[in-house]
């Protein structure tokens, strides 16, 4: 019988694929924008001012912890902090999702860009230094990057895309600007994950939500060896959990990253993932957010199906397969999580 431990520990050992009294738990991204305490913060306000306020984004993210009492703490932040910090700015639109100002077409827009000496000072960090202090090692603190091609996709494309057919074009036409773009990126998310380390973070995700646009062949060397200059530079100071939505041909190419865990998005079998993984490699995911809009016994039901098929494998952490979507039912998150951390 393995002793109660603390959700720090318990959310470190499963990260180390070590056994733990139970699953732990927490959702992925902007976990709160779903709760009235969220909204109710985010009157009057744009999304960069919660983002760059420390204080308002260390209350943001502890908010679902108060709530649920999860095993971990995202920060609240963005993954085009690091856009800013390399001078490209971006705002998040009413309408429309982000809009990104800025245009890579040839080699000379590379002179806009300056990764080696940031533009703008992020909040991030200071915001986990206050983090860090509310909570005192009772919660992991998970800080966050999107992976350089996610990123430059972004930037590329203006904005979300569903295919990235311009970031793709560049690759084709003009590999050598999209890995110069990608290499400054890179850069540039390594010292921005380095602050947040500094400042109390003990783990680092890494979203690759764009890595499923890419083809097979492209994919390691316009993302997979990326992800893993990033983590290599780190030296196993902090784990790193990496998420690759729709890399479901790469497996390899996302295990030769370094990840000491794989979050998995909510369209392929977790077991049967888990069980071409090394041992050594941690699992989180993998339900469908769309089951958070959904009546808590709907919700129960298929957590326990992941529950089950992971219920023997060390080094698995419950979490969404991807983000906790803005309409989904407080009644059912909570079912969801009572679920995972009263199960045997």
């Amino acid at each position: 019988m393995i002793d109660q431990i603390s959700g720090y520990t318990r959310f470190l050992r499963a990260l180390r694929a070590q056994p733990v009294d139970r699953p732990p738990i927490w959702m992925m991204r902007q976990a709160g924008r779903s709760l009235p305490e969220y909204l109710e913060l985010k009157k009057g306000k744009n999304f960069s001012d919660l983002v760059n306020n420390p204080i308002l984004a260390k209350e943001i993210t502890l908010q679902p912890l108060k709530r649920f009492d999860y095993d971990a703490a995202i920060v609240f932040s963005d993954i085009l902090v690091v856009a800013e910090m390399m001078g490209i700015n971006y705002r998040v639109q009413d309408k429309g999702g982000v809009k990104v100002d800025f245009d890579l077409k040839n080699n000379s827009d590379l002179k806009k860009i300056t990764s080696n000496n940031l533009v703008k000072k992020n909040n991030t960090p200071e915001a986990i230094k206050l983090i860090s202090e509310e909570i005192k090692k009772e919660k992991a603190i998970i800080g966050f990057a999107g992976s350089p091609w996610t990123l430059a996709s972004y930037i590329i494309e203006g904005g979300s895309s569903k295919d990235n057919l311009k970031s793709r074009a560049i690759i084709n036409e003009n590999p050598e600007l999209m890995l110069s773009f990608l290499d400054k990126i890179t850069d540039t998310t390594i010292e921005y994950i380095n602050n947040q380390i500094d400042a109390g973070a003990d783990v680092i995700q890494v979203f690759d939500s764009q890595g499923g646009t890419l083809s097979s062949y492209n994919y390691w060397n316009m993302s997979g060896k990326w992800i893993k200059k990033i983590i290599d530079n780190f030296e196993k100071r902090v784990p790193f959990i990496v998420f690759g939505r729709g890399v479901h041909h790469n497996w390899d190419a996302l295990i030769n990253t370094g990840a000491n865990a794989l979050n998995i998005d909510w369209n392929i079998n977790i077991k049967k993932i888990a069980d071409i993984l090394p041992k050594n490699i941690a699992v989180q995911g993998n339900l469908d957010p769309a089951i958070l809009t959904t009546k808590p016994n709907t919700a129960i039901a298929a957590t326990k199906l992941i529950l089950q098929d992971m219920k023997n494998r060390n080094g698995f952490i419950f979490n969404l397969g991807h983000g906790v979507t803005p309409n989904a039912k407080i009644e059912t998150i909570k079912a969801v999580t009572n679920t995972v951390k009263n199960y045997l």
